[in-house]
């Protein structure tokens, strides 16, 4: 079988069947594995970038990209960043992220990309060139961090 691809779209692009797998993938992990209750439709994705792979049909990994507009600094940002637990001892979490940050880049080239980053994933994040902003607190009960993309010089 061929590997997995990584495609995107906007809001209205998507599929019903697509919403409903990246709905029901959220809530699996956000709601039921780390135990957030928390209002998952903010009424932001309907002006976002959705970024998914998915393998027979089943969408396992997702994030999406927020425009700058909506941001009080102008910064883009990737957010709502998910891979099924099926998936992740295949570093699909990486390549989500390269994948998304590049798009990003890609639609956004002026903004700067920042995250939301939960902390326990800081040394994942800084390994794909995000640093810390010093803004540290708790989202949902799960300690947090401001995070933003520094280049490499060559990117």
């Amino acid at each position: 079988m061929n590997e997995p691809q990584f495609f995107h779209r906007t809001f209205s692009e998507l599929s019903t069947s697509e919403l409903y797998q990246i709905l029901a993938l959220r809530s699996e992990v956000f709601v039921l594995e780390q135990q957030c209750a928390y209002q998952d439709m903010d009424g932001l994705d309907a002006r976002s970038i959705h970024i998914m792979a998915q393998k027979d049909q089943h969408i396992f990994a997702y994030a999406r990209i927020l425009p700058p507009e909506r941001h009080s600094k102008g910064h883009s940002s990737i957010g709502r960043v998910v891979v099924a637990a099926s998936q992740r001892k295949d570093q699909w979490g990486k390549k989500l992220m390269t994948y998304a940050i590049a798009q990003a880049r890609k639609i956004h080239p002026d903004a700067i990309l920042e995250i939301s980053a939960q902390s326990y994933l800081t040394h994942f994040y800084k390994g794909l060139g995000f640093v810390n902003t010093g803004a540290f607190y708790l989202e949902d009960d799960i300690p947090h961090q401001t995070m933003v993309y520094r280049p490499a010089s060559s990117d």
